[in-house]
């Protein structure tokens, strides 16, 4: 098919939008001029409100179709909906959660000149201020019986056709309009607030305390990841956005926050695909005197607690219909055995380099830069194992060269005590026993710098300060990290540009 039609009709519709704006332009301008004697222009500053729409809908919400109450209201909402008749107009007044009331405006009550008014200037899109009595329709829909109304805010640009689904690319890089048209958009951004404030009772219930630390950092430390760098006009020096707060939150820690959390964002310049953003949204704890296995067992908490507070329950529902369960409590596989098995050959820490390439190689799995035993382990198990895990999965005990700010095994030589976390075959979020002691810090972070010279962008940095904080004494900890994002993920069903209400596109 000619691409030619449809640039055609891009170009009606573009064109269609340009004369709406214009006539709308021009009421604007009338409304401006009108402002002396019809009080407040296209843009007043405040409305004599008396009520909320969801505040009526709750209160009138089961009258009977053709009551009265006898009471009267102020309220203000977007015109979704209108019908002009004769003598009756109608228009659906939609607020910012999505509900609605009715507004009808008839000659009886406004008189000519406002009905008039009413009909030359009101658009689909603006916001629009009623009062009168609050009734039901004869169809039983809740309404006001207008006796005055005014414009609120004249909308200059048209709605979308609401009958038409808004397609990804204009949700995404529009917002506002897929709040306005999109029910299970508005639904997305309650379930953010709501699994945030869910996040911070949990924590509060067990006596954490919620701090900040700094995004603009003179080192970037606590992931293995690229960092943006920005520039300091008044130090006059680089700086990086932060890629965790793991290294400052560890200072609470030996400074005596024995149980600290935070709620952040992260920057990684890396690849952005369905699960990965450059901004993102992280989540991360530190509990003194805790491990691994006490810090997995809070995650799981606050994970299951957040999804009651969205969805009810610990089985949640996507955004295609699939259930999911999240409750109970969860599997705990460690690495090694877990690809031996998948694999067919046994993998230790003690599996030189060639043979992991060797098995690379035959299996098709694609050989990480600067690879190290861990990467390749890491690597493999991805491609073994990961995909046939169906219900939430704690992967415990990774490689030690990987996790250069985790505590050795404490039984097990090679391995660190780390766990990932996987909900739907994501990493959703990972967790450590934490390494506190200094020298042995010193030593990781030296191996880091080497593999820093030889060009891996993402290994870490030297961090002195951060050193000479562990030197004064970091008792055993357990701390974990998680996406939000990817949270309202496992819990919704929908992809990371969803859960993101501004997310960055190109």
């Amino acid at each position: 098919m000619s691409d030619v039609p449809a640039q055609n009709a891009a170009a009606e519709t573009e064109d269609d939008v340009f004369e709406q704006k214009a006539v709308r332009l021009a009421k604007r301008e009338r409304l401006i001029a009108e402002r002396q004697s019809a009080a407040g222009g296209a843009y007043p500053v405040s409305l004599p409100i008396t009520a909320t729409i969801p505040e009526l809908r709750a209160h009138y919400g089961d009258l009977e179709a053709g009551a009265e109450t006898g009471a009267t209201a102020g309220v203000a909402g977007r015109v979704v909906f209108s019908r002009n008749t004769g003598k009756l107009c109608f228009a659906s007044l939609q607020s910012g959660d999505g509900s609605r009331i009715q507004a009808m405006v008839s000659l009886a009550n406004v008189g000519d000149e406002s009905l008039a008014r009413w009909k030359e200037l009101v658009d689909l899109g603006d916001h629009v201020f009623v009062e009168g009595e609050v009734i039901s329709s004869r169809r039983g829909e809740l309404s006001i019986m207008v006796t005055g109304w005014q414009i609120a805010a004249k909308a200059v640009m048209p709605l979308p056709n609401l009958h038409n689904e808004l397609n990804e690319e204009t949700r995404v890089r529009q917002r506002y309009l897929d709040l306005i048209v999109r029910e299970q958009a508005r639904a997305n951004a309650v379930a953010r607030a709501k699994t945030n404030a869910s996040l911070r009772e949990t924590f509060a219930g067990h006596g954490f305390l919620e701090v900040e630390t700094p995004m603009l950092q003179v080192q970037p430390g606590g992931a293995s990841a690229r960092p943006f760098v920005t520039h300091s006009n008044a130090f006059d020096t680089d700086l990086f956005m932060r890629i965790a707060p793991e290294l400052y939150l560890k200072r609470a820690v030996v400074g005596g926050i024995d149980r600290v959390f935070e709620i952040n964002r992260n920057f990684r310049n890396e690849g952005a695909d369905s699960t990965h953003s450059p901004e993102f949204a992280m989540l991360e704890a530190y509990q003194a005197y805790s491990d691994y296995n006490g810090i997995a067992d809070l995650t799981q908490e606050l994970i299951q607690n957040a999804a009651i507070a969205v969805a009810g329950s610990t089985t949640v529902t996507w955004a295609d219909g699939t259930e999911f369960d999240l409750g109970g409590d969860w599997d705990r596989v460690s690495m090694y055995p877990s690809l031996s098995e998948a694999a067919g050959v046994e993998i230790t820490p003690e599996t030189g380099i060639d043979e992991l390439l060797a098995l690379a190689e035959k299996s098709g799995v694609e050989v990480p830069p600067h690879a190290t035993h861990g990467k390749l382990v890491e690597e493999l198990w991805e491609h073994f194992v990961k995909q046939h895990l169906t219900r939430p999965t704690f992967v415990m005990d990774f490689p030690v060269d990987t996790s250069p700010l985790v505590r050795e095994h404490r039984t097990v030589p090679g391995v660190v005590e780390k766990w990932d976390l996987y909900v739907r075959g994501f990493e959703l979020a990972t967790g450590y026993s934490e390494l506190v002691d200094p020298v042995i810090q010193r030593e990781r972070f030296v191996e880091q710098a080497k593999l820093a010279d030889r060009g891996d962008d993402e290994a870490m940095r030297i961090d002195e300060d951060f050193l000479r904080a562990l030197e004064h004494g970091m008792p055993p900890t357990g701390g974990m990290g998680m996406g939000i994002d990817r949270l309202l993920m496992a819990i919704t069903g929908l992809g990371i540009r969803e859960t993101v209400l501004f997310p960055l596109v190109k």
